[in-house]
């Protein structure tokens, strides 16, 4: 099978050598996305703002790469602060449904910034793929 990139517009990863993601069949590997502004920098507002755009960007690089929120099955969810626990299950119950994806919640030290509270990466499968399961 081939790999085939997914870019964004903007896209902040490119000077990095990083992917917003890769599709491998029918399988879309999202890299993390952060609460970042289109201009790379992180939104303001606290954890909620910065959740809601991980999220928004999750969803741009999803769509990228011909998928979408429904079509997660799993992903894992970077905290700087496990406080911070239940407004993530508030950001899910809002941009997931049943059946929830599988998800894994860590705590880290720090992220790829001293400003970013959350990150998420994502694995999807394409939507048709789903259907024809």
């Amino acid at each position: 099978m081939k790999l085939e990139r997914i870019t964004t517009h903007p896209d902040p990863y490119e000077p990095f050598l990083l992917s917003q993601g890769i599709r491998l069949g029918d399988l879309l590997f999202i890299s993390g996305q952060a609460g970042y502004a289109d201009d790379g920098s992180i939104v303001k507002g606290g954890f909620r703002a910065q959740g809601e755009q991980a999220f928004a960007n999750l969803q741009r690089a999803l769509s990228a790469g011909g998928a979408s929120l429904k079509s997660v099955v799993k992903v894992t969810i970077f905290l700087t602060d496990m406080s911070d626990f239940n407004e993530v299950v508030e950001l899910r119950r809002k941009y997931f449904s049943a059946p929830y994806p599988a998800d894994t919640i860590v705590e880290v030290k720090a992220l790829y910034t001293a400003e970013a509270m959350i990150e998420i990466e994502a694995v999807a499968v394409m939507s048709a793929a789903l259907e024809d399961g």
